[in-house]
Formats: structure tokens, sequence, C-alpha cells
């Protein structure tokens, strides 16, 4: 069985709508995938439905974004969580709006150098979407400046980049509590992403584990091969579920669906721990 749990529509910073996102994973062959977009769930209804058509099992999620105490962003997954919980809710509408006003101030500085404004930004976002710096990217390349996302990333709107702005964001031990209260499964997203910036110290992960972290992210493409080590250690020592994703955005990134999987026995765990919402496998 081929399970994907991190995939990313146009309801977040996808290029795909969620629909076309589940035939690109039949396409590529996987059994199971998960919608995963920042901060929504606006896409798993579309998603879950095109799933059923498709023969695709279908797992609903979400990512959050968070800070910890020493600024250092981290994001969670989570599945199975009641879309409709109002706690977790206020504070996904905290970052969206924290993120569009990061978003902007990050235009208003790219706009002293490049050809660049927030109109334009906007016609890359899907109406509702959360706003990102893929969508800053995406104008980035129709204003001739860079070629890809990835290039984008890789100076321009890198965090070391004297454009970059940071943002106030959930702290990830408030998050994974809210996703427990939701009935959800709360697993950290690529935590050794060293080539994104500042990991969090093993520190973090303990504090997270303490208030109920379920699992990691280990087969990513961003995870180093000493993270990769670190956090197999990490999730022996805990019993935490361990996943592989590719984290597709379609056309935004060269994450290919299906380049890491998660094990079917680790799908079975999530399912049995999340009572928020329900799996269509």
């Amino acid at each position: 069985m081929r399970i994907d749990l991190h995939t990313h529509s146009n309801v977040s910073d996808g290029t795909q709508p969620p629909a076309e996102l589940i035939a690109a994973a039949q396409h590529a062959g996987l059994d199971v995938v998960a919608l995963t977009d920042h901060d929504q769930t606006a896409g798993w209804v579309q998603a879950r439905q095109a799933a059923a058509e498709l023969g695709v099992g279908f797992v609903p999620g979400m990512e959050i974004t968070c800070q910890d105490h020493q600024g250092i962003s981290v994001h969670l997954l989570c599945y199975l969580q009641d879309p409709g919980y109002q706690p977790l809710l206020d504070e996904l509408d905290l970052s969206r709006n924290s993120r569009v006003i990061r978003a902007q101030r990050i235009v208003d500085r790219l706009a002293e150098d490049f050809p660049i404004s927030w109109d334009l930004v906007s016609e890359h976002c899907q109406p509702g979407a959360t706003v990102g710096r893929p969508h800053i990217a995406d104008a980035l390349i129709t204003a001739g400046v860079v070629e890809s996302r990835n290039e984008a990333f890789a100076n321009i709107l890198s965090a070391r980049s004297r454009y970059y702005v940071g943002h106030p964001a959930i702290d990830p031990r408030d998050a994974v509590r809210l996703v427990l209260e939701a009935g959800g499964v709360p697993v950290f997203a690529h935590p050794a992403a060293a080539l994104r910036g500042r990991v969090v110290p093993e520190a973090t992960f303990h504090e997270m584990i303490d208030v109920g972290l379920a699992g990691v992210e280990i087969h990513h493409r961003d995870n180093s091969a000493e993270g990769k080590r670190f956090l197999a250690r990490l999730a022996k020592q805990y019993d935490l579920i361990v996943t592989g994703s590719s984290d597709y955005h379609g056309a935004g990134k060269l994450n290919r669906l299906g380049e890491n999987l998660t094990e079917p026995d680790m799908l079975d765990r999530i399912i049995a721990a999340g009572t928020g919402a329900q799996a269509s496998l």
C-alpha cells in the first residue's frame, strides 16, 4: 500500500484544486493520500468526494504554522481533527491574519528592488486561501525575477534574506494540546529540515512529546541524514508514529507525489487515535 500523508492544494499554497490533486495522486499510484493545507480544512469536502469517485483512500488533515519560544518556525501536521472545534479555529484565524500582514511587509520590502506589488501577489492566491511566501514566489516568477519557487526560496525569500519578515504564531505545545482536544493526531512535520532555517533544539521535542505529540515525519526530502537518525532514535524511545510524505505542492515545488511514504501500520495507528473526523479508506 502506497501512502502519502502530506500534500497541499490551492486552498493554501499548492497549485492544484483538491480534486485535481487527488486525481494526480491516483495517477502517481497512491492508495491513500492526506490533504494537509496550511491552517485550512476548506478542501476536505472536494478532496473526499474526488477520492471516493477515483477509489483512493483519503485522510483529512492540516498543517499548522507554529513558532517556539526561541522564534524558530515549527510546522505541525494533524490528522482526523474535528474541523469545527472552535478553540482551534480561533487560533487558526489569528495565524492566517498574521500571515497576511507578514506577506504584505515582505512585498513592501521586495517592491523597493523588484517589479512586484500586493495586487500581483493576490492574483496568484485563490479566494479564501492562506496567503504565504509561495504566492509571493509565484508573483516573482510572473515578474521575471526568478524562474521557480525553489529559486525564490533559495535566495530572495529565504530566512537569511534581507527581505525576510517573521510573524507571530501559536506555540507548538499549545497547538499539540488543541489538536488533541479536537480529537486529532499531532505529527511534527519535517522536524530536521536544516536547509529551511533553524531547527528546534532537542528540548523542544521533549516538551511537545510531554504534552502529547503523537508522531514525527521522518521520511521527508528536507530532513538531513543526521536528523533522520536522531528522529528514528526519538521515535523508538517514545514509541512515536513515524510518517513519510512528499509535501507535494503541485507545480510549486520539485516534490513529487509518493517520493516518500508512510507504512500501513503507522496509518493504522493514526486511524485508531483520531476521533474528531473520519478517514475514507
